[in-house]
């Protein structure tokens, strides 16, 4: 692969990224910050970057107090003639974190950033800085691109536990240095308490680190922000936010399991004072915009939604979707008529345009949820349809018939180089889509890959719709359900996009970065 390499980024690591790594959590961990006016503000959440392009990027940090957010980058480590930029004034309003926008960067280079945090009635108190680094997207197609995906953290009450090394994964991850990761939903577990102990297997104790807002099911707005905070006490994943941008997208969990748009929490649900989904999702949503970096929800944001495409160079671009918001209440899905679906009508036709427009060689459609893979809800009592399949492998009805429509846009407006990847299912896998198979055959052959969890439990592969035609190639998934991240199952996906063939090839990893399937795609090419 023509990608170039960095070593002045692995420089940083062991130096000044480590400083993020290092600094001390409050003492009472993931509480709101104390407002104590001596010392100097401090960033003891880390950095992050995201939604990157080729010429800008967001930068994030959080504050233990009121204070201004000030971002200096630079082309190179040593931080001469730094570039500066003052931010917004941090406070109770965005729950002390604030991101940054970075316009006028160059393509495909390495851009090193610092953040200090200074007294808003004293600017010459400000705190120690704290170092991240991101790469642009190319302008050159033969610099390729390589990017992670996974989703699925902290589910399951399997939180943060300092013997089995933390979320050790993103540690795996961090090593194959890429250009960005595609979090693909399920970021936070909202609706999972995570309990201080939980019995393993053989009779050993799982031990999590804890906290007041996941001793219950998140309701409150700070709630909903103390389960964001509590990812960002393990050091390996704020060690990865410095070095690796991101590109979120949620699910269920960042709200409740299986929710759906105009639900009501019946009252056997006693873990619920607050019965609306819909304002349950308002909170969620806001602490969401406020603790990533995302160009379409962050505060003061124009858009205010979740989907979005990223503009990754002349070899990729990445839709992401967002199958909850605009989806309809979850039901046996045999309507045999359904305009809304998954996906909403506006979502829908925007995803049609912008696929259209695209002249990346590559279209990846980041998805929270399988096309093909049976996802059921039962947690009102019926067996209900949660994702797209419904079970009967016949004709296209409920949301598969949105699906469909989709699938044949593609084809009959010729648009090549769709894959489509997703997370969700807690195992991982591939599966091919191919007419021949299918009841509805009025598409062009795509892949779908899968993978997750990241730290969370892990479950039997799903059973397979045939509506599309669906093939599983490859799946690893354990026999038994809710297992835990010490029984293994924890997984993640690489794609790489070698600049000179524009060949892509998808790496389905375990928790230690070892590979478990491989799949190579030729550009230009359908049926592959």
């Amino acid at each position: 692969m023509s990608h170039p390499s960095f070593p002045g980024r692995r420089a940083v690591l062991r130096g000044s990224l480590a400083a993020s790594a290092a600094l001390a959590l409050p003492t009472a961990v993931g509480a709101a910050p104390a407002f104590a006016r001596s010392g100097r503000p401090e960033a003891k959440w880390g950095v992050q970057s995201g939604d990157v392009t080729r010429d800008s990027g967001l930068v994030w940090v959080r504050s233990d107090r009121p204070a201004r957010m000030i971002v200096e980058t630079s082309a190179t480590e040593s931080f001469r003639h730094p570039r500066r930029l003052y931010g917004p004034l941090l406070g109770p309003g965005t729950d002390f974190t604030g991101t940054v926008r970075l316009r006028g960067l160059p393509a495909g280079e390495q851009i090193h950033y610092r953040v200090r945090l200074a007294d808003p009635d004293d600017p010459r108190r400000s705190g120690e800085p704290v170092t991240g680094t991101f790469r642009t997207a190319p302008a050159r197609r033969r610099d390729g691109v390589r990017f992670l995906w996974s989703g699925d953290l902290a589910g399951q009450g399997w939180g943060i536990n300092p013997d089995f090394g933390g979320y050790r994964i993103f540690e795996a991850m961090a090593r194959l240095d890429p250009d960005f990761f595609l979090f693909s939903g399920d970021t936070v577990y909202a609706d999972g308490p995570v309990p201080a102990t939980a019995a393993l297997p053989g009779g050993s104790v799982w031990r999590n680190i804890t906290t007041q807002e996941k001793s219950k099911v998140a309701e409150t707005l700070a709630e909903f922000r103390g389960n964001f905070r509590y990812n960002l006490l393990d050091e390996h994943f704020r060690r990865f936010n410095a070095q690796v941008p991101s590109v979120v997208q949620w699910d269920d969990h960042e709200v409740r399991n299986n929710w759906y748009p105009g639900q009501r929490i019946t009252d056997t649900d006693t873990r619920y004072t607050e019965k609306s989904v819909d304002v349950l999702a308002a909170r969620a949503r806001r602490a969401f915009g406020e603790y990533f970096p995302m160009s379409t929800l962050r505060p003061g944001a124009r858009e205010g939604r979740m989907h979005r495409v990223l503009r990754q160079g002349p070899l990729l671009d990445v839709f992401v979707l967002d199958m909850r918001t605009y989806r309809n209440a979850n039901s046996p899905g045999d309507q045999s008529v359904d305009p809304q679906g998954i996906l909403g009508r506006e979502q829908l036709q925007w995803l049609e345009r912008e696929l259209v427009r695209s002249r990346a060689v590559w279209k990846v459609i980041a998805a929270d949820m399988p096309l093909g893979l049976i996802v059921s809800d039962t947690t009102e009592g019926a067996q209900h349809v949660e994702a797209v399949a419904q079970g009967d492998p016949g004709a296209p009805l409920g949301r598969e018939l949105q699906i469909a429509e989709l699938l044949r846009f593609i084809k009959h407006r010729r648009i090549t180089g769709t894959v489509w990847l997703t997370a969700d299912v807690h195992h991982t896998s591939a599966q091919h889509y191919q007419p021949a198979r299918a009841a509805f055959g009025d598409f062009e052959p795509f892949w779908e890959f899968v993978s997750g969890p990241l730290n969370a439990g892990a479950f039997p592969a799903s059973a397979l719709d045939g509506t599309f035609g669906p093939e599983r190639v490859f799946v690893k998934a354990p026999t038994a359900s809710n297992v835990s991240p010490a029984g293994g199952y924890q997984f993640f996906g690489e794609v790489d996009i070698d600049g000179g063939s524009g060949e892509l090839t998808v790496r389905l990893r375990e928790q230690d970065g070892s590979v478990l399937y491989t799949k190579r795609l030729q550009p230009g090419l359908v049926g592959q």
